[in-house]
């Protein structure tokens, strides 16, 4: 699982463990440690959150499939579905569960998951014609990411190993997309579809 809480982590421990099955969890707390994990260990399915002290998980999940192309993925965040629905597309990623779900809907989905049953109609359900980051690539994601944190187009560039210029032209895309005219409006935006970096 990888999570960059504690104890989020510890709580979906104990909650696969005593209501769904004896499975073993191994836990990261950033995107290092999940390739690490991945890299040491035989895993089959992965809890994963978006945000983490040292990246997006957008910027891992095109190796994570090209290196373990059978590993199941459900993404568990606060984030909304909406918003990287068409990234986790991109990505092969069907199973999605927000962090606010009550505790029947978290015990349904993980069981579906963890058994490779069929996801159920809220995974089906990540992209919302009317949200205006919907259209946003997952480079873009990763550019508001870092973006949202601070991060001016010299450090996002040397953080993605981008150019410059083409960092520029990501953002320049971004605000057309969700027809914002500067860095506030843009905030305000993320703020009312609650997207919290």
């Amino acid at each position: 699982m990888g999570d960059d809480h504690g104890m989020i982590r510890r709580g979906i421990t104990l909650l696969i463990k005593m209501e769904i099955g004896d499975y073993t969890v191994l836990e990261a707390d950033s995107c290092s440690k999940v390739m690490a994990q991945l890299n040491k260990n035989y895993i089959t399915h992965l809890i994963l959150d978006i945000i983490f002290a040292d990246g997006n998980s957008l910027e891992i999940l095109p190796n994570i499939k090209r290196l373990y192309p059978s590993l199941k993925i459900l993404i568990f965040s606060m984030q909304p579905p909406e918003v990287h629905g068409e990234a986790f597309k991109q990505n092969d990623i069907t199973y999605y569960l927000s962090k606010g779900s009550d505790n029947d809907t978290v015990v349904k989905v993980l069981t579906n998951f963890l058994n490779n049953n069929k996801n159920i109609e809220q995974s089906n359900q990540m992209v919302s014609a009317i949200n205006p980051f919907k259209t946003l690539s997952s480079r873009e994601l990763q550019i508001l990411h870092y973006m949202l944190n601070g991060f001016g187009t010299k450090q996002i560039s040397e953080t993605l190993n981008l150019k410059m210029n083409s960092v520029s032209t990501l953002k320049k895309r971004i605000y057309q997309k969700t027809d914002t005219a500067n860095f506030k409006a843009l905030i305000d935006l993320c703020t009312l579809y609650k997207i919290n970096y």
